[in-house]
């Protein structure tokens, strides 16, 4: 029997006890499968809603997941650690919108020999430390000297993520920051509340960011640079699925090899979801999306009928 019968067995007589405890890390939709007649067997995609890559591509899968002919459901989390543990254990089928290179390397080094990495969609991510266009400060190298005006904060986002991680153990002993910086932690809604704060007030302020990501565009904020290289090589952004994924669900594994955008095609798609539509109104971004990126897919998407 394999790893995922014997866990929905398990689920069966009510001791899968990771599955349920889940639940007090985020919650499932259970609407995500509408559309879909489940024909071909139910993918759960297990996301973190704040990291609005994950929550753009998950919507999508669940667009195209469910016209193949797939049950979809949504299990949202808040960390990266129980997401990659679930994945690993089966009790999630896909991870939408990984970094498994660089920022969460560690997370691969512990799970991935039960993680099927399915394909990479986007092909230049990358880490950031961030201040306001107003700012004086060019470089990573020049924090110390504007620890003053900083409040001595680096502000971050949520404990667990791999760009916390990175920036406690690679960018704050490499630049020698550790005597005159705080790292602020809380969440990436934290984060950008701070942000948008302070340039709302023309402030000081550094925070930790990322590339893709819709605030480097909605703010007035520019990448800092790494003389250094402390915050790691570009990568890859990645679909990750339950070991064995493409075995189990082999229409599903061929469509999603097939995504790839590019930095337009990336940058729409996240918009489209997380500003110009919104919250409750991700399927209608979707659709809008696919109908002006048609050739973000390399596989012929049909409907089943």
């Amino acid at each position: 029997m394999n790893m995922r019968l014997s866990r929905k067995a398990i689920a069966t007589t009510g001791v899968a006890a990771l599955a349920f405890g889940l639940a007090a890390c985020g919650s499932s939709d259970d609407g995500g499968g509408s559309g879909g007649d489940g024909d071909k067997g139910t993918i759960t995609l297990g996301y973190i809603p704040s990291w609005t890559d994950g929550l753009s591509t998950a919507y999508l899968l669940e667009d195209q997941l469910t016209k193949q002919g797939y049950e979809v459901e949504m299990q949202t989390l808040t960390e990266a650690a129980p997401l990659y543990t679930a994945l690993a254990q089966g009790d999630v089928d896909m991870y939408p919108s990984a970094w498994p290179e660089v920022t969460h390397k560690s997370y691969m080094d512990k799970y991935g020999d039960d993680i099927e990495d399915v394909g990479a969609y986007y092909d230049n991510a990358k880490l950031t430390f961030a201040v306001p266009k107003y700012s004086k400060i060019q470089s990573i190298s020049d924090l110390k000297s504007h620890a003053k005006e900083l409040d001595g904060k680096i502000i971050g986002i949520e404990p667990g993520a791999g760009l916390t991680k990175q920036t406690k153990d690679s960018v704050i002993p490499k630049y020698g920051l550790g005597d005159d910086f705080e790292l602020v932690t809380s969440s990436t809604a934290g984060m950008l509340s701070e942000l948008k704060k302070a340039t709302d007030n023309k402030e000081d302020i550094v925070v930790t960011l990322w590339r893709p990501f819709w605030a480097n565009s909605k703010f007035p904020v520019r990448d800092l640079k790494d003389p250094k290289g402390a915050l790691g090589k570009g990568e890859a952004l990645h679909f990750l699925g339950t070991k064995d994924f493409s075995d189990e669900f082999p229409d599903a594994a061929k469509l999603i090899k097939g995504i790839k955008l590019d930095d337009e095609e990336y940058g729409s798609l996240e918009d489209m979801v997380v500003n110009e539509y919104g919250e409750g109104k991700e399927k209608e971004a979707i659709d809008a999306w696919i109908k002006k990126n048609p050739k973000a897919f390399k596989t012929e998407i049909t409907e089943e009928k």
